[in-house]
């Protein structure tokens, strides 16, 4: 599957500033959302073909939110990566429990993140 469409779901607007700056330079169609009612009003709007989904954020966390993307069944197929600044094992694995297809911390690391996103393709 050909990714084209990221949705970063981040309450940082630096994060989000950051990370869509360097996909759309690498030709990524990027929309965001702060929290968890906004992603899915964008998930509405427009699936993408990956999300990129903060950890810590007000209300519902980027764990919750990534379950409870994959227990929708149109959003089932969506790859989700955690992207955070949590890097202890356990979060790691837990992130994994919830749905996500792959775990990133940050500070992200550009090579990093491309090589995941083209390990999907």
């Amino acid at each position: 599957m050909a990714i084209n469409k990221v949705l970063i779901v981040d309450d940082s607007k630096t994060e989000i500033m950051f990370l869509t700056d360097l996909l759309q330079k690498n030709g990524y169609v990027v929309r965001s959302a702060e929290n968890a009612d906004e992603a899915f009003k964008r998930l509405t709007e427009e699936k993408p073909d990956l999300i990129l989904m903060d950890v810590v954020m007000p209300g519902q966390n980027g764990f919750q939110l990534t379950r409870a993307i994959n227990r929708t069944p149109e959003y089932t197929e969506i790859p989700i990566f955690i992207c955070t600044s949590k890097n202890l094992e356990t979060d790691r694995v837990w992130g994994m429990r919830q749905g996500a297809k792959d775990y990133i911390t940050k500070p992200v690391d550009p090579a990093e993140l491309f090589a995941k996103i083209k390990a999907l393709g």
